[in-house]
């Protein structure tokens, strides 16, 4: 049975909900989703932080029409500190903008990992949720990202190679990594019928040959409004407010609230990095 988010007051920050949103292949709008439900958690008061970790490939700071001096490689190469790197994004969320057409970023290694958990420990910022934006597929730095964070949200669209792709993900975080819980938001869809079809594809694939449950988190109606969007550089809620999609996201948001896993560890964000430090250990 889960437990309410309320039970257990804690000062914000304290117990932050690293969540990692992921998928198996990419143009599934995984990077829009992360962008508009940190932008509708903050609009529920919640603080949350998004991090960038399509290392290599980022581009969140672009959908939103921001434009960062500074980024993770700085980081890294020890120039900036990660609190000079964080930007303000709108509706009161914070972005940590990774770097883009940097080879050396597709795989961070042992020492640059360590250098971010240094980072981290001497970050000073109060969220209640950090959204993790992975690229997509199984390289490595998706299995770390996807195995530091608390909680994995798999987005998955009707195409049957966005299924397929998606349950290979799964296959490989349960059997490599040892990972069994997944939440599943369908993107993309026509109606709730057809999001409830490509549900229900994906949990009897899993449950049959990997023998994981999935939960159905919900759904994304596809919408104009969202190509829109993107080309206006702008979150999606912010000027489309009362469209499906952000009835949608506004859903999922309230579902995420309501509810955190029984099993749920809290604690504040060094914790997370120090998990992606523990994976290149043994």
């Amino acid at each position: 049975m889960a437990k309410t988010a309320q039970q257990g007051d804690h000062a914000a920050g304290d117990n932050v909900r690293v969540i990692a949103i992921t998928s198996g292949k990419g143009g599934v709008g995984k990077t829009h989703i992360a962008a508009n439900l940190a932008y509708v958690l903050s609009k529920m008061k919640k603080k949350v932080l998004v991090l960038d970790a399509d290392v290599g490939l980022a581009n969140i700071d672009i959908i939103l029409g921001l434009t960062p001096e500074y980024n993770l490689h700085h980081v890294l190469s020890g120039e900036k500190t990660i609190s000079e790197v964080v930007v303000p994004g709108p509706g009161g969320i914070k972005i940590l903008p990774s770097a883009s057409g940097i080879q050396e970023m597709a795989n961070l290694s042992k020492g640059q990992k360590l250098t971010l958990l240094d980072e981290m420990n001497s970050m000073n910022e109060d969220m209640d949720f950090m959204l993790i934006d992975t690229a997509a597929g199984i390289a490595g730095n998706v299995m770390y990202f996807n195995m530091a964070a608390k909680e994995i949200i798999v987005v998955v669209s009707p195409e049957p190679t966005s299924l397929t792709d998606a349950y290979a993900l799964i296959k490989v975080l349960y059997n490599a990594y040892d990972e069994k819980r997944f939440m599943v938001l369908v993107n993309m869809v026509k109606d709730s019928d057809e999001a409830g079809e490509v549900y229900r594809k994906l949990s009897n694939a899993t449950e049959h040959f990997l023998n994981v449950s999935v939960e159905y988190l919900g759904h994304i109606l596809h919408d104009e409004c969202v190509r829109k969007a993107v080309v206006q550089q702008k979150a999606l809620v912010e000027i489309y407010p009362y469209s499906p999609v952000s009835k949608c996201l506004f859903t999922v948001a309230k579902k995420l609230c309501r509810e955190e896993p029984e099993s749920y560890e809290g604690g504040s964000m060094k914790f997370f990095w120090k998990a992606i430090v523990d994976k290149d250990r043994g």
